[in-house]
């Protein structure tokens, strides 16, 4: 009888089975099974917090198959992700199979390597109950959170609204920065800048500091003018000059908060699409059968740790040296301290094996994956790596009593920065200041121009995802695995949205974050919220009992519920509409921004008396109608017999009777792909679902019950001789066939379409 292995997602079953052999069936869960019900609270508050899971819908399948392979299987392995949501999958499975406990094979690997697998395989551990406890936990407060407080903004706010508990602390973190924004009063302020040669006739420029040593700040431009006045003519005196060498270390690998930081920063990415990419690199991509075939490029990416293993360390070490040379790598090696509440088990985000350097695989890759592959594999490299070294010069000068000062620096040895310059970080640092000219303590300067010029002080910027996942971080708000979730889900309630890369709050974020900073202090409170997290890692480590947790939680969170719902006056909430300047043409009033189901559009003010409204693009100006009159297609109405119209709506055109709204009856316009439909050899056509989302079915539908998120292609595998399809959001040839799985990547230039 073969092993049984059940891991999470099926795109990484090909690359285990390969390395584990034919003693072992690899199948996936798919994420979750059983989950919390969506109707109910699914909590017994008054029995210890007791959860009432229920099996997900559209799971029964799924759990058909592995309950099957199990009862066939010699041994049941559970190899769900290396955290604590997969612990907890691992447990659910454990619950649903029947297995005990304590006859469970519970084995993680923080990548996908030979090694890593086959080392796993020989040291199952039990499914860690204190692991899914602290999973437990976090799901069962996010649960009351939200069950409990949404009704209550239901009833005072807006129906449909839901809080969280982390997110509505995010949220808050916007509002307060965007009302510092606009609180901020600028402060006007000057500068001079002076233009000096020295006798070889090189140029450089030194900035005013004070009068006679002492630092002077300039706050009109009377004063600036005057001290530009005053060194205009004179020639300057060198009065100081100090020179130095100056060390600067790498920075440490990434964590996937830093991760998060420097590919927004750097890729422009937002925080979905990151971890969306590094999941792919951490399952595995096809490297062609020369690099055996599908390999896992990097470690777990959901991680605070910086423990790097001393495998791995060694392996840079040869690398470092053998590339760059001895004098590259340190007296000893690199070891970087995680923070104190950090998962250790884990490592931190690296390349599982340094011979695929990102330039030698690069053909294998999509953009964003070699982007996001480049920018984890230098940061690493560069971790292991010497300091970098340079030479800095101080210059102090001096003029009719005003004192001004330059400085320079040169790389005297780039260390890391030979792989990843320390200025990538947003830090322009002395490696990037222009290099001063030869300069002697004492020697003449001739001032070739002298410039004041006024500013004023700026307010604090916005916060785009990058700086907010730093500072939930810095606060201890949220873990890895939540940082992504959490940004996604106050854009989506409509709390927040995205100006250019900048995040604002809208209106109802604000007014929202004002009736939780009133009635729900605790919940929006950052310290509170930073205590819970702390309190998680406790029960986890197995200081802490859950339902203690829960208990100290529900009590002051039922109380701050029941004072709101008494006091809490309709009249103080009214949500802030945000005018356009779009006039009403049926009333002349001036429209204002609604938020809808499917996002923003213009509404009149003088609602229900006039129900005017438009629809608005990503930039708020309204979309244009189009008002080609709908044309006969020759089809009747099945439903009442009437003409079938071709018509032009918000997404695209459709087809609909001529007798609505009498009658609704609406199809889409289908749109043949050449290719036959597998089961019935009908064509295949592209639809669109409720939420605008693409997917393939046949024509035929529902007579035949083919469909497909992928798009299904006129080539076949090579491997089983099934159809072939372009993986949704990848460049990349996939077989449907569970038993099958082979991948083939499609190359710049290469017919998409077969």
């Amino acid at each position: 009888m073969a092993n049984l292995v059940i891991i999470e997602s099926p795109y990484k079953a090909p690359t285990i089975k390969n390395y584990l052999g034919s003693n072992y069936k690899v199948v996936a869960s798919k994420g979750h099974l059983r989950d919390l019900p969506k109707s109910t609270l699914g909590v017994d508050i008054e029995n210890g917090f007791e959860a009432h899971y229920i099996n997900i819908r559209g799971k029964g399948d799924i759990i058909k198959e592995l309950k099957k392979e199990a009862k066939n299987a010699s041994k049941v392995y559970f190899a769900t992700d290396p955290d604590r949501e997969g612990e907890a999958i691992s447990w659910h499975l454990a619950n649903v199979l029947g297995i005990p406990i304590e006859e469970t094979k519970r084995i993680t690997f923080n990548e996908l390597t030979k090694s890593a697998i086959k080392a796993s395989i020989k040291e199952p551990r039990n499914i860690d109950i204190e692991l899914v406890n602290s999973q437990q936990a976090r799901r069962i407060l996010d649960r009351i959170v939200g069950y409990k407080l949404s009704p209550f903004l239901w009833k005072t706010v807006r129906s449909g609204l839901s809080a969280g508990r982390v997110q509505s602390v995010a949220t808050r973190i916007i509002v307060e920065r965007e009302r510092e924004i606009r609180a901020f009063v600028p402060v006007e302020y000057w500068t001079v800048d002076a233009l000096l040669e020295n006798a070889k006739g090189a140029h450089f420029t030194a900035h005013f500091y004070g009068r006679n040593g002492e630092k002077t700040e300039l706050h009109t431009g009377a004063e600036a003018e005057e001290i530009a006045a005053a060194v205009g003519n004179r020639d300057f005196t060198v009065t100081s000059l100090k020179k130095s060498v100056r060390s600067r270390n790498p920075a440490p690998p990434f964590t996937t908060s830093t991760l998060q930081q420097e590919a927004s920063r750097k890729l422009g990415f937002q925080s979905q699409r990151i971890m969306k990419v590094a999941q792919e690199l951490y399952e595995g991509i096809s490297l062609g059968s020369a690099n055996g075939g599908v390999q896992g490029l990097i470690t777990y990416m959901r991680t605070d740790s910086l423990r790097v293993s001393s495998e791995a360390a060694g392996a840079a070490e040869e690398y470092i040296r053998g590339k760059y040379g001895d004098n590259y790598y340190p007296a000893s090696r690199r070891v970087y301290k995680s923070k104190a509440n950090a998962q250790d088990a884990h490592e931190a985000i690296r390349p599982s094996n340094l011979k695929f350097d990102p330039e030698s695989i690069k053909k294998y890759l999509t953009t964003d994956q070699y982007k996001l592959y480049k920018l984890i594999w230098s940061r690493f490299i560069a971790s292991q790596m010497a300091s970098a070294e340079i030479d800095t010069v101080s210059a102090e000068l001096e003029a009719a009593g005003y004192t001004f000062r330059a400085s320079g620096s040169t790389v005297k040895f780039n260390g890391f920065m030979a792989v990843y310059d320390y200025s990538e970080d947003g830090d322009e640092g002395d490696g990037k200041k222009s290099k001063l000219p030869e300069l002697t303590e004492g020697g003449k300067l001739k001032c070739s121009g002298i410039t004041p010029e006024q500013h004023f002080t700026e307010p604090p910027a916005r916060y785009n995802e990058g700086s907010l996942v730093r500072f939930l971080e810095e606060k201890g708000i949220g873990r890895p695995s939540t940082f992504a979730t959490i940004i996604t889900t106050i854009i989506s309630r409509g709390y927040v949205e995205r100006e250019g890369k900048s995040l604002k709050p809208t209106p109802l974020g604000e007014l929202t974050t004002d009736i939780m900073l009133k009635y729900f202090r605790d919940i929006v409170d950052y310290e509170f919220t930073a205590e819970m997290e702390d309190e998680l890692d406790s029960i986890a480590n197995g200081k802490t009992d859950m339902k203690t947790v829960l208990t100290e939680f529900y009590t002051g969170f039922e109380k701050d519920l029941e004072n709101a719902e008494k006091t809490v006056s309709k009249d103080e909430i009214v949500v802030p509409e945000q005018e356009t300047d779009i006039i009403c043409e049926k009333c002349g009033a001036r429209m204002v921004v609604k938020q809808g189901r499917f996002g923003k559009f213009a509404a009149c003010p003088n609602y229900p008396e006039c129900r005017n409204t438009k629809p608005l693009d990503k930039d708020g100006k309204p979309v244009e109608k189009n008002d080609t009159p709908p044309e006969k297609t020759g089809e009747l109405c099945p439903l009442c017999g009437g003409d079938m119209l071709k018509r032009h709506g918000r997404y695209g055109d459709f087809i609909a009777c001529s007798n609505y709204p009498k009658c609704k009856n609406t199809k889409q316009i289908l749109k043949p792909i050449g290719v036959p439909c597998p089961k019935c050899g009908a064509q295949l056509v592209v639809r669109t679902g409720k939420n605008r989302s693409v997917f393939y079915s046949c024509e035929r539908h529902p007579d035949c019950d083919f469909v497909s998120w992928d798009m299904p292609t006129n080539e076949k595998c090579p491997q089983c001789g099934n159809m072939l399809f372009i993986k949704k959001g990848r460049k990349q040839l996939v077989c449907h066939e569970k038993e099958c799985g082979y991948k083939k990547d499609i190359t710049d230039g290469e017919n998409e379409q077969s």
